[in-house]
């Protein structure tokens, strides 16, 4: 089966524009339909010096564009250890650090897939302070990845994780894009709390497992049942996390553009990569000097605009007089 759309290509194959029925294709150049329905199905090379093709109907809700890998991350480090005389303000010089901070345990998951990976340290390796074993698989993780959603990863988990994997003598992984939920959650929300416990609370999607600070102490004492905990704990973040980012992504600005990942050649929602986008009927973007037509997902329900200006403006422009 196939939808009504379709996409006009250049003889060398690159994708120039789409229109919404045959007939209007057929009307915007002057011949019959059924030179470019023949051209479409492969009965013709082309139709009006162009190729054409057909969009087939899919089901693209939460589908990655082929080769598109997103990973949802988080970590769980163990807390520095020092000598101190108080219990606020303190200035901790380097003399007075007993242990600094690792990596006691990740998880991770690739967006749309059921399976969830982690990885923790064990109760020997707690005490040796090695966390170069645990460093290393989620090194295999990140490298593998195009793109790398965290909870507060911006100021957290990315640097962190950097941080252990130099220290630990690995080289950086393959580059990727990286998305925080929590400066999402901030710059484009306003709810009481931006914690994800909080938000999965707001969206009714359940809630973090519980801990203090008891399960950090015990860990650091290699207590294995404790550790097993706090792999569970890092997981069920992870989950939570997926659900979090999946809600709040329509309405994302500077998502990273997942049509661009795209070889098919056919135009698709930048946020979540589908191509069942749809025109938003009367609905237009403007800038200063042009017009975009405006198109809303019908799997996640982003909005997003034209590549090329509909209609740029033909009048003059001026600029207001500042004040």
């Amino acid at each position: 089966m196939f939808k009504k759309e379709v996409h006009q290509y250049s003889m060398g194959g690159k994708y120039i524009d789409s229109f919404p029925s045959i007939s209007e294709a057929a009307r915007a150049f002057g011949i019959d339909e059924s030179t470019i329905r023949k051209s479409a199905i492969g009965i013709r090379n082309q139709a009006a010096g162009y190729k054409w093709s057909y969009s087939k109907i899919v089901d693209n809700t939460n589908k990655l564009p082929e080769g598109v890998k997103i990973l949802c991350l988080d970590i769980e480090t163990a807390p520095s250890r020092a000598y101190v005389w108080g219990r606020w303000k303190q200035n901790i010089n380097q003399p007075q650090v007993i242990s600094e901070w690792f990596m006691l345990s990740w998880a991770a998951k690739w967006l749309g897939e059921e399976n969830i990976y982690s990885d923790r340290l064990s109760g020997e390796e707690v005490k040796s302070e090695s966390d170069r074993r645990i460093c290393a698989s989620l090194w295999i993780m990140l490298n593998d990845a195009n793109i790398v959603v965290a909870h507060n990863g911006d100021s957290y988990d990315i640097p962190k994780i950097q941080s252990r994997f130099l220290l630990n003598g690995l080289m950086p992984p393959a580059p990727y894009r990286q998305v925080d939920t929590l400066n999402v959650a901030k710059k484009q929300f306003g709810f009481s709390s931006n914690k994800l416990d909080s938000l999965a609370t707001y969206f009714e999607f359940g809630n973090k497992l519980d801990t203090d600070f008891t399960l950090w102490k015990n860990c650091m004492e290699g207590d294995e049942e404790s550790l097993r905990y706090m792999e569970k704990y890092n997981k069920e973040d992870v989950v939570i996390l997926e659900k979090v980012y999946l809600k709040l992504r329509p309405y994302m600005k500077g998502h990273p553009n997942l049509d661009m990942y795209s070889d098919s050649g056919i135009p698709g929602c930048p946020i979540c990569g589908s191509i069942d986008i749809e025109l938003e009927e009367d609905k237009s973007f403007y800038t200063q000097s042009s017009k975009f037509q405006v198109f809303r997902c019908k799997s996640c329900g982003g909005l997003s605009r034209s590549k090329q200006s509909d209609k740029p403006l033909v009048k003059k422009s001026i600029s207001a007089i500042p004040k």
